[in-house]
């Protein structure tokens, strides 16, 4: 069940919003990492709803992100 407290529904809109984001800018560019971070972004909130546990599953996959483009995954 979905933890609706006020911290647990800012957290998953913000980390929602970025999702959006890069998938905007993943789609637009044709970038696959930035696109399936975005999709990855907006989706894994719905499962989890523990903030500190979604704070740190959303700061994995920006960091991965980062890792991915920084070592030059790109289509």
């Amino acid at each position: 069940m979905f933890d609706t407290s006020p911290g647990a529904l800012f957290c998953s809109l913000l980390l929602g919003s970025l999702g959006f984001g890069l998938l905007l800018y993943g789609k637009k560019q044709r970038r696959v990492p930035q696109t399936v971070s975005g999709i990855a972004l907006m989706v894994f909130p719905y499962f989890v709803s523990d903030v500190p546990l979604m704070l740190g599953i959303g700061g994995a996959i920006v960091a991965a992100t980062w890792l991915a483009v920084r070592l030059g995954a790109q289509p």
